[in-house]
């Protein structure tokens, strides 16, 4: 017993250190919260097209400067435009065609008059110059910003992370998830000896004497937290992946004493690669390849520049987050980030109280990397050993238009409302089709609850409005209440939302069939005193005892 209390002990630990990115309970909202969050008049006016990111990182000085040139068309006419910065990063100057123009502080968000007309249709740019000692990272990912470290021979060991703070964090942006920009270059001068990479291709690195200068394209939409720098003593290696779309480059970035090292462990990757490709489709950024960066802290899903910090373990920095030895099977990271290349970056949530469609379809695909190599049971064993981690504190939706994220729960709650659905279809062809559906459909777009639950519903034939408000909007878990007597079986749905009626199988004399449950009582006839719901389903159960 005491062994089994510190196995739960050391787990729920793990899963609220996993899941913690800065999912933090909030009653009440700010102004700062409602800029931040919100699409303000100041920023539907224009769509962003391009950013060309331009800084020089100084370690020793924890000190970065540059600019960033955003480019963007004007969808209606409009004079003021609002670009975010956080504290204490400091906003220099602004210029538009060489002239300086007015900027108006208000926190973290910063209101600049344009003087020139911006007339509908017009490509016009500004350059937001900027410096400071960006936010040290606490504890990266989940407390973001800069990460200054050292690597074990003392070389300087640095990386972003910024999901759920914002990229404003360390660089002047549209820092709102509805808007990704187009393009985008990003130049990152360092001191030399020391190598950056970021997001996309590395197009051109230039030799400025004592410094080294690298510019890294990228050439599909991407959201601004997942636009990273990773500076460090790196060594490269490669291999080509023969995909759907042809031949996809990954490559590999890791500290130069553990290339050995990553050369065996990183054959997850393609293995990663070949499970999502069947389950979702093309992998979405061909044209930028796939990259994993070593990074001193755990990791996070930046498009195309994977960040990796398991240390070279299986599972969770060695642990299985199922409690199940199926987690061990594979590197956590690994398989966790790169399924975000298709749930946070090719399809990504509008509003961060969305986040679940990153979170649980992601955590998800865990359970479905399993189902490809060791079946479905392995699958389910999973996804089912992750329900000790969810608390129900919260509902899995946050509060719209506030910067505001719903439940951790988001996580492993998600994936078992996804594989809760996937039994009511009975038919994984379909299911498959959905999952590679939704990243056609919403390929390189930014997407709401609703536009997911409404394809969803569509493909299924089946209308989820209950099935969704019931888990995404309630904490409350479906619990068949049941009573066995007289050979008849008597139950009904409890804990629900008004019309959830959802079908659920059981094992009657080891034959499984369907149950039909609505809130009110009905009855069945059966040649047994027991019943087995099937465990696939994530609900609860009450017997009413004789």
């Amino acid at each position: 017993m005491i062994k089994n209390f510190i196995a739960l002990t050391v787990f729920l630990g793990f899963s609220l250190v996993t899941h913690a990115q800065l999912l933090q309970e909030k009653n009440s909202f700010t102004s700062q919260d409602t800029l931040r969050g919100s699409i303000t008049p100041e920023r539907e006016w224009w769509d962003l097209t391009y950013y060309h990111l331009d800084i020089e990182v100084k370690p020793e000085e924890k000190f970065i400067s540059g600019k960033n040139t955003i480019q963007y068309k004007v969808l209606k006419p409009h004079q003021v435009m609002q670009i975010d910065l956080q504290e204490p990063m400091e906003m220099t100057k602004v210029l538009q065609n060489g002239k300086e123009l007015q900027v108006e502080h208000n926190g973290n968000a910063h209101f600049i008059t344009l003087t020139e007309n911006q007339n509908i249709g017009d490509i016009n740019s500004i350059e937001v110059y900027y410096k400071g000692n960006p936010r040290e990272a606490k504890r990266a990912p989940w407390d973001g910003g800069f990460s200054w470290k050292k690597d074990k021979n003392g070389k300087h060991f640095i990386a972003t992370s910024c999901q759920g703070l914002g990229a404003s964090v360390w660089w002047p942006n549209k820092d709102h998830m509805y808007d990704e920009v187009d393009s985008m270059l990003i130049s990152v001068t360092i001191p030399k000896g020391l190598t950056n990479v970021s997001n996309g291709r590395l197009r051109k690195l230039e030799d400025l004497g004592d410094k080294v200068k690298s510019h890294w394209f990228v050439s599909n939409p991407i959201n601004n937290y997942g636009v990273n720098v990773n500076i460090g003593d790196y060594v490269n290696f490669s291999e080509v992946y023969e995909g759907e779309k042809g031949k996809l480059d990954l490559d590999y970035w890791v500290l130069s004493y553990n290339l050995e090292k990553a050369k065996e462990h990183f054959k997850d990757t393609p293995k990663m690669m070949k499970a999502f490709e069947h389950w979702f489709g093309p992998y979405p950024f061909y044209e930028d390849s796939f990259k994993l960066v070593e990074v001193p802290y755990l990791g996070m899903e930046h498009q195309s520049s994977v960040t990796y910090g398991n240390q070279y373990k299986k599972g969770y920095l060695g642990y299985d987050l199922s409690q199940t030895g199926w987690g061990l099977k594979f590197d956590f990271i690994i398989i966790h980030e790169g399924g975000h290349e298709w749930f946070a970056n090719n399809i990504t949530n509008k509003d961060i109280a969305d986040m679940w469609i990153h979170e649980g379809f992601t955590a998800y695909s865990e359970n479905l990397f399993l189902d490809y190599y060791y079946g479905k049971e392995a699958s389910s064993d999973y996804v089912i050993g992750t329900r000790e981690s969810i608390q129900n504190d919260r509902p899995l939706i946050g509060v719209y238009n506030v910067n505001n994220e719903g439940s951790s729960d988001m996580y492993y709650k998600g994936a078992n409302i996804l594989h809760t659905l996937r039994q009511l279809l009975e038919d994984d062809e379909k299911w498959r089709q959905i999952l590679r559906g939704l990243n056609s459909e919403f390929y390189h777009q930014t997407v709401t609850t609703k536009q997911i639950e409404d394809y969803i519903s569509l493909k299924t034939g089946i209308d989820l409005t209950e099935f969704f408000n019931q888990y995404l909007r309630t904490t409350k878990i479906p619990t068949l209440e049941y009573k066995i007597e007289n050979g008849e079986l008597t139950y009904r749905w409890t804990e629900i939302v008004d019309g959830f009626d959802m079908p659920i199988q059981i094992e009657i004399d080891g034959k499984s069939e369907w149950l039909f449950p609505k809130a009110v009582w009905q009855t069945k006839k059966i040649k047994t005193d027991a019943i087995k719901i099937d465990r696939d389903f994530y609900v609860n159960s009450n017997v009413i005892k004789k």
